[in-house]
């Protein structure tokens, strides 16, 4: 038996798990208490409260979420992109600069080689290598626009319940895209994801987690860029 298969499950694939399930705890969480708030306001314009399993198809849930998920993968898809030309001297999470040592050609510059254990798109060759290739940012890619449609679906349903709360007439979705409201609630989750990008790749010229891949070792330069 290898060293990995006699490993346990949980300790192959414990960060993963962890990460998961603090994301569902936390979707839980929000799931309950969105459903109390959006109650809270129904009942305030004398509406009828939503059954907590009806909410997860409101308007007012699927706008929250993808709302922030749309902005999480935007920031993978664009830093993944801007990872592979741009450089940050100092940063754990550069390339490194030309010059330093050990500069040059890295390995996620490399050619891919085919052998029995390469995945299949490199062993195949052609269209489905160079989608491969490129996989990590057009799934972010893609997951973003999917998210985004979403928001914009999930934010015009609600919006236009609130209007029809209100007596107003709804809005169609050509109207609702140029509204400030839709391109606020984007903005101001973009906006917040690029920043944690700026602090990951800055903060790292100078902090150190030691035992953290994310990291330098403790004992590496400031001017040191790559881990």
């Amino acid at each position: 038996m290898s060293t990995t298969t006699s490993q346990s499950f949980f300790y192959r694939n414990g960060l993963s798990i962890v990460v998961l399930s603090c994301m569902f705890i936390t979707l839980l969480a929000q799931y309950y208490t969105g459903w109390q708030t959006h109650n809270g306001e129904l009942e305030e314009h004398g509406r009828a409260a939503l059954p907590f399993l009806s909410y997860a198809t409101s308007g007012h849930f699927v706008s929250a979420t993808f709302e922030n998920w749309e902005s999480e993968f935007l920031q993978m898809a664009v830093y993944v992109l801007l990872t592979v030309s741009l450089r940050q001297k100092g940063s754990a999470e550069s390339k490194k600069l030309k010059g330093e040592e050990g500069a040059g050609e890295e390995d996620v510059d490399r050619a891919p080689v085919p052998s029995p254990d390469a995945p299949w798109p490199v062993r195949k060759g052609g269209i489905w290598l160079k989608l491969y290739s490129h996989s990590l940012s057009i799934v972010f890619g893609l997951l973003f626009l999917i998210s985004f449609y979403l928001h914009f679906r999930g934010s015009l349903i609600n919006d236009n319940e609130e209007l029809v709360m209100k007596g107003e007439p709804k809005l169609t979705s050509a109207e609702y895209i140029s509204t400030s409201r839709f391109w606020f609630e984007s903005f101001q989750n973009w906006q917040s994801e690029f920043l944690s990008v700026a602090a990951i790749v800055l903060f790292t010229i100078w902090f150190r987690q030691k035992g953290s891949p994310e990291s330098k070792p403790v004992d590496a330069p400031i001017s040191e860029t790559g881990k």
